[in-house]
């Protein structure tokens, strides 16, 4: 707009009114057009704060939900070795002691090698899973440079829509049937 600020100043200097005049208005016009942008571009990054934020409230609540799974699973593993220890101490008859408790040794012995087992499986997933997040947030701080490059290389002069994303529900429903696999096999 600073251009045709000028152009006006020079036609006007060089006595042609209707020409300054023309040049005004196209002044006005971009700077109209440079307004609306800066008022999409502030609420562009109003919609990818708000996006940004209901992600991290998503991952902790999915978080809460691993947990609690973890400590369900738990408290199964737990009450199933109660029962099968009071199954095996009802039974007992003082003839057979030493062979029950030789049975009791070899279950426990089966549980501790599943859960060590399980423990395994799922540090593996908890590092295969920082993984990924690590990667999956440096895709949005890249994406987000970009943004900001693109605008500040345009002068701040297009609006542009943000790209497509993987969709929230897909990733949430994905998570939650992963969950009700686990719970139905526990």
């Amino acid at each position: 707009s600073d251009d045709w600020y000028r152009r006006a100043e020079l036609a006007m200097s060089k006595g042609d009114e209707e020409l300054a005049k023309e040049a005004l208005t196209r002044r006005k016009s971009y700077q109209e057009n440079a307004d609306s942008m800066l008022v999409n571009l502030e609420g562009q990054k109003a919609a990818v704060e708000k996006l940004i934020a209901n992600t991290r409230f998503l991952e902790t609540k999915m978080t809460e939900a691993k947990s609690k799974k973890d400590t369900l699973k738990a408290r199964s593993i737990s009450a199933k070795t109660n029962k099968q220890v009071q199954d095996l101490v009802s039974g007992v008859s003082t003839s057979s002691a030493l062979s029950a408790f030789e049975k009791m040794e070899e279950k426990v012995m089966s549980m501790e090698a599943e859960t060590d087992a399980i423990g395994m499986l799922n540090a593996g997933t908890n590092e295969l899973e920082d993984k990924f997040k690590a990667l999956e947030g440096g895709d949005i701080d890249d994406e987000l440079a970009k943004m900001k490059a693109g605008m500040l290389g345009d002068g701040g002069k297009k609006g542009g829509a943000l790209p497509a994303g993987r969709p929230v529900s897909d990733a949430i429903e994905s998570e939650l049937e992963a969950l009700r696999k686990k719970a139905d096999n526990m």
